[in-house]
């Protein structure tokens, strides 16, 4: 099985940024081994009865990365090309993220082989409660509190709800986050993510001595995480300057009005073609000269050539594993970009998920503005702790966030010993 998911590049590209990480912290072999590999890896066949007549299998994954601090927390992503080796990964990631947020959880992640944009309503409906079914056994307020990603959303949710409180004859709200309101959701969830970005990089560019109304973003992808951290920073003064998603990418020197982009994308589906911009060819969008590069599509946007282009002063990555480790090396080489690794610059989601979780457990919900600002508190004292330890250590900030939330696992293995 490791070779199986050291062959997919993004669990290699996982496992070799904690093999660095790893040495950097002197761990012991025996810790080091037990906080690598996933704790558990559940494959499911998923046939459904298409809108034309005929049945489709489709194959979903979960993977529990570590239940040693708590129950596990994570994602559920559609996506053509989900596979075990890309869930193991970001379980990973997801692992060291909520260490380092000191949240009470273990990382996991799930995801469908699919393409919901090429399926109807009731087909997506029909798939995901066919896989909550599957993940009944494995997943509940205790063991593991699935979420939102790429592909899914809140109405993703309520399906898994409604599933699991079918089964268990009473209403679990619990069983996710990044639920619809009505179903004892979050104030905050769904912009959580993207303002988590917007945040950081802010922080960041204050650190830099830039003030935000002086400053220009670029930001790839305009989904959940894209979308909101666009607007975040719009609001902020940033000029968001250009945008792209799967469809294409447009420019505007003076700033993009993202409030009328998104009713743009709501209407076509698509950034292009949006008034007052310029079409761009979406890799030279990723190396104009800005203050704030926020990649947030998908794992392994920045190449080895892309970072050696970069001309922005901040780096966010809003997306799981953007940067590629031979990037990453180019990146601390240069010294002049100020990296937010994604296990930091992209907890807000989890962070509010979290917060989610306890109003679920308490039957208490708090306000939007109560969640945000706890939100900013809770990213604000981690983004300090994480730049003293580099700065302290003499490290680069990927090196610094992992090491934090990985020393924070290891602790808790080491602690707790190794049964029987």
């Amino acid at each position: 099985m490791k070779e199986i998911l050291l062959a997919n590049e993004t669990f290699g590209m996982a496992a070799e940024q904690f093999d660095r990480t790893a040495e950097f912290l002197e761990l012991n072999e025996s810790v080091r081994e037990r906080c690598k590999w996933p704790k558990r890896m559940l494959s499911f066949s998923l046939p459904v009865h298409m809108d034309d007549g005929r049945t489709e299998v489709f194959f979903g994954h979960r993977v529990q990365h570590h239940l040693s601090r708590g129950p596990v927390k994570g994602g559920i992503r559609y996506h053509p090309s989900v596979e075990i080796g890309e869930v193991a990964a970001l379980a990973m990631w997801m692992n060291w993220k909520c260490a380092l947020m000191k949240l009470p959880y273990g990382g996991a992640k799930g995801g469908i082989a699919c393409n919901p944009r090429e399926m109807s309503l009731g087909e997506q409906e029909r798939l995901t409660r066919r896989f909550a079914q599957e993940l009944l056994p494995f997943i509940g307020e205790d063991i593991d509190i699935p979420a939102p990603d790429v592909g899914t959303n809140a109405q993703t949710m309520a399906w898994i709800v409604d599933t699991a409180s079918t089964q268990a004859g009473r209403f679990t709200p619990g069983v996710v986050t990044g639920k619809p309101l009505e179903l004892q959701g979050s104030a905050g969830r769904t912009q959580a993510t993207g303002h988590g970005v917007a945040f950081t990089a802010t922080r960041a560019l204050s650190r830099l001595g830039v003030k935000t109304n002086n400053a220009s973003a670029v930001v790839q992808g305009f989904g959940n995480v894209g979308s909101y951290a666009a607007e975040t920073l719009m609001f902020d003064g940033v000029k968001v300057k250009g945008v792209s998603d799967v469809s294409g990418a447009i420019w505007n020197d003076n700033g993009l009005d993202i409030c009328g982009l998104r009713q743009h994308v709501m209407k076509t589906g698509s950034v292009v073609g949006f008034d007052n911009s310029e079409a761009i060819d979406p890799q030279e969008m990723m190396i104009q000269k800005v203050d704030v590069l926020a990649p947030c599509a998908m794992e392994r946007a920045i190449s080895k050539v892309m970072a050696e282009k970069l001309q922005c002063r901040v780096l966010a990555e809003g997306a799981n594993g953007p940067t590629t480790p031979e990037a990453d090396a180019i990146i601390e080489e240069r010294g002049d970009i100020f990296l937010i690794p994604d296990v930091m610059c992209n907890a807000g989601g989890v962070t509010v998920s979290y917060f989610e979780w306890v109003q679920n457990l308490q039957r208490f919900s708090w306000t939007e503005r109560e969640v945000i600002s706890k939100l900013e508190t809770l990213m604000a004292a981690t983004f300090d702790r994480l730049v003293a330890f580099a700065e302290a250590r003499k490290c680069g900030h990927r090196v610094a966030a992992l090491a934090l939330g990985i020393k924070e696992v290891a602790d808790v293995k080491k602690t707790r010993g190794l049964y029987p």
